[in-house]
């Protein structure tokens, strides 16, 4: 029996339940920004496995240190105890996010590392006595899949058969110079009720790779808190060279309360979700009345084995030869969207660093399902590129160490599929 036939008898896929679903393509072997599947037909990885993977698949340095680590402590509970590589996650990444993020929390994913934002933000007023229950948010935002992090998602299909259990939002646009006048008379009317203003900065991943300016969210942000709306930076798709910078977040003045981190964290070696937060945040849980603690914790918490590969990926990371691929990744994409910007077939082109998107011309049909999709990603998987478009829109967001060889045959397979779709 194949690799396939047995994933297809046994396990529930995301996104692929329909009947007419194809069977996935079974992946063996990984290296640099390529994936290999059984039959040994090589894919450049354009999507970085659904964003988490920034140094390229099966790092030998990342592999050597999460090795070492197994044979050292493979986990232990986090609560009442700790353990060295925790700790020298949160300091070293402490030092390197905005100088007014002081602990660290740690959880499993992107979607619980917002979880423990929103509950931290909700439970801050709460321990103070003052009832802040409502949660600002923007339209088309995505958090996550669990229910918090829906509940302050942008409403849609994926989200349509809980709606009835979601809690209150505020949904607001995108910040613009026309419109942010009436977002902060919206914030100041509703002060009172708001526990806190979560966003994606810059760039909307899930909702289209949608990108605004950050002057605006600065002043946004700005306004928040002089109104007292606590401010979370969702920085799980964004974080760790992205958007160009370390962090979406150093593109702007003002700072966050809380960031929440998870995807490139770990290199997109395993799992793992981390939040942070001001001193502020912490000492309104410092108690000793026991019904002010932050309930909340997971059975992998601050898995040591994880921690060994976001340190690994950390030392990575902060390398001069990373910094310089970033760089190298983003002029390649900005001379690309000059090259096809004026196509007919192409309505608007967007880029914030390593990001780049392409919006294909399909008037009003924009949606998710739009069976354009289903056509362009089968046209590059089969010519070994793996890009998922969302919608009508193709996006470009490799690990940083892609070869320009790589990139140049995304952008040709691009134009090719310009002239052939």
């Amino acid at each position: 029996m194949s690799l396939v036939e047995r994933d297809l008898k046994v396990i529930w896929h995301p996104y692929t339940q329909m009947q007419t679903a194809q069977p996935p393509v079974p992946i063996v072997r990984g290296e640099g920004a390529c994936l290999y599947d059984e039959d040994g037909k090589k894919y450049i990885d354009a999507v970085s496995s659904w964003w988490v993977n920034i140094h390229g698949h099966a790092h030998p340095y990342i592999a050597k240190k999460v090795a070492e680590q197994l044979t050292k402590l493979e986990h232990v509970i986090f609560a009442g105890f700790t353990h060295p590589t925790a700790v020298e996650l949160a300091e070293r990444l402490l030092a390197i996010l905005p100088d007014n993020q002081q602990k660290a929390f740690y959880s499993d994913n992107g979607s619980t590392a917002t979880e423990v934002a929103i509950k931290m933000c909700l439970q801050y007023w709460n321990n103070q006595g003052n009832q802040r229950t409502k949660i600002l948010a923007f339209k088309n935002a995505y958090h996550g899949d669990t229910f918090g992090a829906m509940a302050v998602s942008g409403r849609s299909a994926f989200t349509a058969p809980f709606d009835s259990l979601l809690f209150e939002v505020e949904f607001i646009d995108l910040p613009e110079e026309n419109n942010i006048g009436s977002i902060k008379y919206l914030v100041s009317s509703i002060k009172n009720e708001l526990a806190c203003f979560i966003f994606e900065p810059l760039v909307q991943g899930a909702s289209g790779m949608l990108m605004y300016e950050a002057r605006y969210l600065n002043q946004l942000m700005a306004h928040c808190r002089k109104e007292g709306v606590l401010l979370i930076a969702d920085e799980v798709f964004t974080g760790f060279g992205r958007t160009g910078k370390r962090f979406a977040c150093d593109h702007i003045t003002e700072q966050p309360d809380i960031m929440c981190f998870s995807k490139g964290l770990t290199g997109g070696t395993m799992a793992l979700g981390l939040t942070t937060c001001t001193q502020a945040i912490f000492d309104a849980f410092l108690s000793d009345d026991k019904l002010k603690t932050l309930f909340h914790g997971h059975s992998f918490t601050a898995n040591p084995v994880a921690c060994s590969a976001a340190l690994a990926s950390m030392d990575l990371f902060l390398e001069t030869e990373t910094t310089a691929n970033i760089q190298r990744i983003t002029e390649a994409h900005s001379q690309f969207a000059l090259k096809i910007k004026d196509h007919p077939k192409i309505k608007t082109v967007r880029q914030t660093g390593t990001i780049i998107a392409m919006e294909w011309e399909t008037g009003n049909n924009t949606s998710y399902f739009n069976s354009l999709r289903d056509r362009l990603y089968h046209y590059f998987l089969d010519a070994g590129i793996i890009l998922r478009p969302l919608g009508n829109i193709i996006y470009i967001l490799p690990p940083y160490c892609i070869t320009n060889a790589d990139l140049n045959y995304i952008y040709s397979k691009i134009e090719q599929a310009l002239k052939e779709i």
